[in-house]
């Protein structure tokens, strides 16, 4: 499965943007999908994830209430709108699926992931 993550780009203290993530194989609309990103010189964190049929989102604490994870398994797409944009989410996300297929939970470990996108950038200027 590939992961095709796009939507980054340069934005301004409280502006929007939104995330996609499409992948490659039919199979992928069965997994799990996680949005995690990485600023520079950090480790790689967990931002949001949904399970397969698109209930239970899951979120950090620190993008909770302004970042919302969807996904239209007809378009086999995750995303990422986020919205009251700070400096510090600054960092290149990275889209990820779980392949265990039906899974009716989501996880916030990276090493739960198997697929990884990417990355897209997402740069947030005060």
């Amino acid at each position: 499965v590939q992961l095709q993550a796009s939507g980054g780009g340069l934005v301004q203290t409280g502006d929007s943007l939104r995330l996609s993530c499409a992948a490659s194989e039919r199979t992928a609309r069965n997994y799990a999908k996680g949005w995690f990103r990485q600023a520079p010189g950090k480790e790689r964190e967990f931002v949001a994830a949904i399970n397969f049929s698109g209930t239970n989102p899951y979120y950090a604490d620190s993008v909770k209430g302004r970042f919302t994870i969807s996904r239209d398994n007809a378009k086999n797409t995750v995303y990422l709108q986020m919205d009251s944009l700070k400096p510090e989410d600054t960092a290149v996300y990275y889209c990820a699926a779980d392949k265990r297929s039906y899974v009716p939970y989501s996880s916030a470990s990276r090493y739960r992931y198997d697929y990884w996108g990417q990355g897209t950038l997402v740069t947030v200027s005060s």
